[in-house]
């Protein structure tokens, strides 16, 4: 068996290192705290998922969005969904040219490489289905023609659980197809005092000063890097036990699918990577199994009567399955 210094100097991991260390810094100089959802989004990133971001209003979930999008060198739209959006909105319409005498395809703001979709779950069931092959496949299909999204393409969505009114429930296809759900929580006293601090020194709009760390090819050489993180064989049927468990556990109504166990792999190497080594671990796994896992799964009414939490379910499944050593 190889030693952890073999391990090390198998991929080299530095300019990857370098260039995190620098996004993390980049945001870190507008944003206080928030070190793990920082982490999670750039683990997306690499990992080329999705993420959706829950939490109250005004805790920077579309500032922390807008952040990332601006540290990485590459395309940006901005898409704010209301009840009365159409499918058409987003993904484009075809529209007579007077000049050519004939139709020509208008792109809507779903194509560019970063799209942020501020309060997602205001549109209704058909502007949400529309995002379903554009989320999956990287391409729109409109009018019989296929448009593939260029690489990096990454949609960052936003939601707020407490209001209800004038919402609509995602669609489980949906939430399947982000990588992460990320629950952002209030920053601590120290933090508060410090976001009061910055706020006083700004003169301006923070993003101003924010200028591009990393561009798409950068990222695209650190996604190959990704794919060279060892994994040990005993660690993919960590994962499937994981799986597994959510789809025998009673207190579940639905479990993951096979597209969590894939989310899980791909997520954890590029943790390992972030983290500055070229093989996962168990703790990297466990750590992903919640921003992973509380968006794919149920609970059955009882348990949520109970007020029993997904994520309080998750690691209670995570600690029956037996750690590899």
């Amino acid at each position: 068996m190889e030693t952890q210094d073999s391990f090390q100097n198998r991929v080299n991991l530095e300019p990857l290192s370098q260039g995190i260390q620098t996004v993390r810094e980049t945001i870190g100089k507008v944003i206080v705290g928030q070190k793990k959802t920082v982490d999670l989004l750039l683990v997306a990133a690499l990992a080329d998922g999705h993420v959706l971001l829950e939490g109250v209003p005004g805790i920077a979930k579309t500032l922390m969005s807008k952040l990332l999008a601006k540290s990485l060198s590459s395309g940006f739209s901005r898409i704010q969904f209301t009840p009365d959006l159409m499918p058409s909105d987003i993904l484009g319409t075809s529209v007579y040219n007077m000049k050519t005498s004939e139709f020509e395809f208008k792109k809507g703001p779903v194509f560019a490489n970063i799209i942020l979709i501020d309060e997602i779950n205001r549109a209704p069931a058909k502007t949400q289905a529309a995002l379903f092959e554009v989320m999956e496949e990287r391409q729109v299909t409109v009018e019989g023609k296929t448009w593939p999204m260029e690489s990096p393409y990454l949609v960052l969505a936003t939601q707020n659980p407490i209001e209800q009114e004038g919402t609509y429930r995602l669609p489980e296809a949906q939430l399947d197809r982000f990588l992460f759900k990320v629950v952002m929580d209030y920053p601590n006293l120290e933090e508060e005092v410090s976001i009061l601090e910055n706020h006083l020194q700004w003169k301006g709009d923070p993003l101003d000063d924010v200028q591009p760390v990393l561009t798409a090819e950068q990222i695209a050489s650190f996604r190959k890097l990704i794919r060279e993180i060892l994994v040990e064989q005993n660690l993919l049927k960590y994962i499937a036990d994981i799986i597994g468990q959510t789809r025998k556990d009673p207190s579940l109504y639905l479990g993951a699918s096979p597209r969590a166990s894939i989310a899980l792999l791909n997520s954890s190497r590029a943790y390992a990577a972030l983290q500055g080594r070229d093989f996962v671990t168990p703790e990297d796994i466990k750590f992903l199994a919640v921003p992973v896992l509380q968006h794919r799964i149920l609970l059955t009414p009882e348990r949520e009567l109970e007020g029993v939490t997904v994520a309080e379910t998750i690691q209670q499944l995570v600690n029956k399955v037996e750690v590899p050593r």
